[in-house]
């Protein structure tokens, strides 16, 4: 079968878009490299505020490291300060929570873009929809599909799914009480950003602006497995 082609849904996205308008964009991001190349290629199609929720991330000194590093980034990058940073609380026992390994340790060592990544992209991506669909932002997504580590298949159904509310965000929270009754709710803007270069770019920019690069995805989990093939 075909593989989607997601850059061609983001072409015909943003050829749609009025620049002179600039739509609002919660993008989730993970860190300053994967946001360098994805805010340079979209700043000029929307008003972006930054969500930074990444409770994954271990320990919690390499997630202030990387926080620190984005708001240096950003510091540097955005001479107009046009780009809006909000920061949501870091509580590691949130992404244990959603990813379950305690009761299913066999994805502790999982290989990256398993079950256990699907279900932290889906537990974050979660928790940009609700506050875009709470704050009426127009559009959302993630930087995560920069990477060539990350699923694009996966992180693109699950902003899907969200986007059409097919299934409650939680167990015991109804998917609808965070839109905005007055409007269909935030639309999920599609992407692949590694592609057409853009990974490369991000190198680029990485080294332009001297940036700190992680040799390891964020969890526990990613860093373990990766002692283990060096």
């Amino acid at each position: 079968m075909e593989k989607f082609n997601y850059q061609k849904e983001l072409d015909k996205i943003l050829s749609s878009i009025d620049k002179t308008s600039r739509p609002s964009l919660l993008l989730h991001a993970c860190c300053a490299p994967c946001s360098s190349y994805t805010l340079e290629y979209l700043m000029d199609y929307f008003n972006i505020t930054i969500f930074y929720y990444n409770p994954n991330i271990h320990p919690d000194t390499e997630y202030q490291r990387r926080l620190n590093e984005l708001k240096k980034f950003l510091n540097d990058f955005d001479k107009e300060k046009r780009i809006t940073l909000v920061e949501q609380p870091y509580n590691t026992d949130d992404y244990f929570s959603a990813v379950n390994t305690e009761n299913e340790p066999s994805l502790k060592t999982e290989e990256e873009r398993g079950e256990r990544c699907r279900r932290c992209y889906k537990f974050r991506l979660e928790k940009a929809y609700e506050y875009a669909a709470k704050n009426n932002f127009a559009w959302f997504t993630t930087t995560l599909s920069i990477s060539p580590y990350k699923d694009a298949d996966k992180i693109n159904q699950i902003g899907k799914e969200l986007e059409s509310c097919e299934n409650p965000i939680h167990a015991d929270t109804d998917t609808e009480q965070f839109k905005n009754p007055h409007t269909s709710g935030p639309k999920f803007l599609t992407s692949d950003f590694k592609k057409r270069g853009g990974f490369l770019r991000s190198l680029e920019l990485s080294k332009e602006y001297g940036l700190y690069r992680q040799d390891y995805c964020g969890c526990i989990f990613s860093k373990q497995n990766m002692v283990k093939h060096t």
